[in-house]
């Protein structure tokens, strides 16, 4: 068997038959297929950074070492390589150690059973994700969770409906398989979303006059939906098929699968293991969620002086926009894992945030406490626009009706005359910070990956453009995706390519002519319906969105997909239109949805086409579930809003809403658009907030001092370690939200990431990934029954009685600073 740093001699050769069967010199069959071996080729790194060895997300290393294949048999039995695992440094390591390299093509998705559970999720995903939306506590729809969901549906199909008969073998021909759940899982993820057209659609409808067109705005929802995943597709070979591009976030879900459909005598232990985890932390949850919720955010501090409002600023946590929760200990997975468990969140990645989260510190309470923008007359934390006339004792809310004209576009003078608006200054640190990251994600990318990135335009020729167009590709159902002998050999051949994507090459590939229409249509569709819509976006500034949106999927897509980092990119696109479409919120929203939501959306695609990938699901299967959710999704979205928006407006309207309904997220979206309407007024060179716009300057300059430095003192790693991109995000990433628990995501992801990785690196292969996996699928149908039980989101919430561990609205007992 194949065995980490094992002598060439005692490796098995692996010969490719004709049949793609694998054939073993040692005479051990196997039925399954398997990775062919990467040539080792010093000449041809995938990784185009200054040093092989560094530890650097996506970096390939094809060596004796650290070989591209091992067997899924023998990468299940982690035990047999203790001793003999070196650090696991690598994507490579990674996806050749953790998740099996290995494929049954006998296996099929295509059976009734998948589509029943798949469309059912859908429907069950999208419209809980819609009607979530307007809850006062938003609940997001997991894809762990819709994992954990699929198997059980799936597997009470098989066991009970009778495969008896024509009618029987048709609905359950086989047992519940992998592929089966992969798809189902797709299908029900693509649809669990809620699109960002309906929140304009929203705002439209209940300040803007309404929307003209029922049709247009059903157009314009599967539109904005689809035209994302249509360019994230034509770029596959850039964002998807290298090893490097690993998409860690998907690991802990490859894991469980895998888990789950091996034979229970190969993988007992750790079938055992998960079911025990996730009962336990799903019994754990309701005592820091419900009974005893002080354990969401111990502070020692802030129990040593109750009084300090210093201290509450700096230690708390535990209350939205209290504090930045510093040194604060947490003990519910919940807020932890809340936007990615640290177990699977590369070293790299983790250093670096830690870096910025320090930084980000020292940053808001110094600004907070020089006075800087009249801080201390606001808030320390708030997302709202503040009047001039508040003061430290009096927070006084923007009036924006104050400013706007009777064909809901902004007047300008009346700006002038009731006066500019201000923000909270750790708000504006966060506007600074993350438009200083995004340029610098494009430095970084071209300066250290630029060989990756380069390709991510190439299908944009002349001559691909021009084949494209030709009557032919009209015809784009027509054809088979099958590839050549040699495209077959190409792929195998290349070292930078994913060893899990090799197992594929006999699975016919969907052409990039079938997103191109997907795109095509969505850009057509999506101007005449803008039209139909008076939304006052100009095709001009359609096309300019398009156009964002490619260039961004390239570099911030490349860096998500290698460090499971990206940079919020709604707040910088609010700002581009503002200053594109000065005065008009109405053009500023749709234009966002069309930039920021296609640019979520292809991330999307990209990450569960590398689940399916590391799943085997052939291509063609992906493309229908992803679309048919897709659109299933974007459908039940849109009627969901109209019925929310239609029953429920004065309540959407109101500040307070009730413990049902609340339009805060609508609200919000609303004074954000205004806000970027008068950006010139706040943010240009010479206004008070104009550090907001020079921060893309800065951006620019941030990653060079480390490339310099590297160019000059290339022995010295950290130069290459460090990413000014992440680094600059979060500087301001405490500006919102509960805080408590980010002491605790770093000893957690040092200890996985660092410690596991590099000195137990079996425990790693074995355990990290699964225990991630039943903590958040035990944590997240915990949260999901609760919601329903006792937190109201079926109407009436039932609190728990109140105690010393229960102390409701000041759970860490700091000092109450009400706003």
């Amino acid at each position: 068997m194949a065995r980490t740093g094992a002598n060439e001699s005692t490796t098995p050769v692996i010969e490719r038959q004709p049949d793609d069967e694998v054939v073993h010199t040692d005479s051990e069959k196997t039925t399954s297929k398997k990775a062919a071996e990467i040539p080792t080729d010093e000449k041809h790194p995938a990784h185009v950074g200054p040093d092989d060895g560094q530890e650097k997300v996506g970096e390939i290393v094809a060596s004796e070492k650290h070989p591209a294949h091992i067997s899924g048999d023998d990468r299940l039995d982690p035990e047999s390589l203790e001793g003999e695992t070196g650090p696991l440094e690598t994507a490579e390591d990674i996806v050749t150690h953790v998740i099996a390299v290995d494929d049954d093509p006998t296996l099929s998705p295509w059976t009734f059973r998948m589509f029943f559970v798949g469309v059912g999720l859908s429907v069950f995903g999208g419209v809980l994700q819609e009607i979530m939306y307007f809850k006062p506590q938003v609940v997001y729809v997991s894809v762990m969770f819709l994992t954990v969901l699929a198997q059980a549906l799936g597997s009470a199909l098989s066991e009970f409906i009778p495969r008896k008969g024509a009618i029987g073998r048709f609905l359950n021909p086989f047992p519940w398989n992998r592929k089966e759940h992969t798809a189902a899982v797709l299908m029900a993820s693509a649809a669990a979303v809620s699109a960002l057209s309906t929140e304009a659609l929203s705002v439209q409808q209940l300040w803007y006059g309404g929307y003209p067109s029922t049709a247009a705005g059903i157009f314009i929802t599967l539109s904005s939906q689809l035209i994302g995943y249509g360019v994230a597709g034509m770029m596959r070979s850039v964002l998807l098929y290298p090893t490097k591009m690993l998409y860690p976030v998907n690991l802990p879900i490859t894991t469980v699968m895998e888990t789950l459909h091996k034979p229970k005598a190969e993988t007992a232990k750790r079938y055992k293991v998960f079911w025990i985890l996730f009962a336990a932390i799903f019994c754990w949850e309701w005592f820091p969620e419900y009974i005893f919720p002080i354990l969401s955010a111990v502070s020692i501090f802030c129990l040593a002086d109750q009084n300090s409002g210093v201290f509450t600023n700096l230690f708390g946590g535990s209350q939205g926009n209290e504090g930045m929760g510093f040194l604060n200990i947490c003990f519910d997975w919940n807020y932890i894992a809340g936007f990615g468990s640290p177990l699977w969140m590369p070293m790299q990645t983790l250093t670096n945030s830690f870096i910025g989260y320090l930084g980000g510190i020292i940053l808001s309470m110094g600004l907070y406490y020089s006075n800087i923008w009249r801080a201390m007359d606001f808030p320390f934390m708030s997302q709202l626009l503040y009047d001039g006339s508040s003061n430290t004792t009096n927070y006084v809310p923007y009036n924006e009706t104050l400013i706007m004209n009777s064909d809901f576009t902004i007047n300008l003078d009346a700006v002038d005359s009731v006066g500019v608006p201000y923000m909270t200054a750790t708000y504006v640190n966060y506007l600074i910070t993350t438009n200083a990251s995004l340029t610098a994600t494009l430095i970084h990318m071209l300066l250290w990956n630029y060989a990756e990135v380069s390709l991510g335009w190439t299908w944009i020729t002349l001559s691909k453009i021009k084949s494209l167009l030709r009557p032919s590709s009209y015809y784009f159902w027509r054809s088979t995706g099958t590839r050549t002998e040699q495209e077959k050999e190409a792929i195998l051949n290349d070292p930078t390519i994913d060893p899990h994507y090799r197992l594929m090459v006999d699975y016919p590939e969907v052409p990039n002519s079938w997103y191109f229409v997907v795109f095509a249509l969505s850009c057509i569709v999506g101007l005449a319906c803008l039209y139909v819509m008076d939304s006052t976006l100009p095709w001009w500034g359609f096309i300019v969105g398009v156009l964002l949106l490619i260039l961004f999927m390239v570099f911030i897509g490349a860096q998500y997909a290698m460090t499971g980092f990206t940079v919020n990119m709604q707040p910088i696109f609010q700002m581009l239109a503002g200053y594109m479409f000065p005065g008009k919120p109405l053009a500023n929203m749709y234009f966002t949805t069309y930039t920021y939501n296609g640019l979520t959306q292809g991330f999307q695609l990209l990450r569960d086409l590398k689940l399916a990938q590391q799943n085997k699901l052939s291509p063609k299967a992906t493309f229908t579930t992803q679309m048919i959710g897709c659109v299933v999704g974007a459908l039940l979205n849109f009627v969901m809003m109209i019925s929310i928006v239609k029953n429920q407006a004065p309540l959407l309207k109101s500040a307070e809403g009730s413990n049902v309904w609340s339009g805060a997220q609508v609200q919000q979206f609303n004074t954000l658009a205004i806000a970027w309407s008068i950006a010139p007024k706040m943010f240009s060179i010479g206004a008070r907030y104009q550090w907001v716009t020079a921060a893309y300057l800065l951006g620019f300059l941030a990653p060079l001092p480390f490339y310099i430095m590297n160019r000059f003192f290339p022995q010295q790693r950290i130069w290459s370690y460090l990413n000014a991109a992440i680094i600059l995000w979060y500087l301001g990433e405490l500006f919102v939200g509960l805080n408590a628990s980010i002491t605790s995501y770093y000893i957690l992801g040092a200890f996985g990431q660092f410690y596991l990785r590099r000195y137990r690196p079996q425990w790693f292969i074995k355990w990290n990934y699964l225990v991630s996996a039943a903590l958040d699928g035990g944590t997240q149908v915990m949260i999901f029954i609760a919601t329903f039980a006792v937190f109201g989101g079926s109407g009436k919430a039932v609190a728990f009685p109140e105690w010393a561990g229960n102390h409701p609205n000041n759970l860490d007992y700091c000092k109450y600073n009400s706003l």
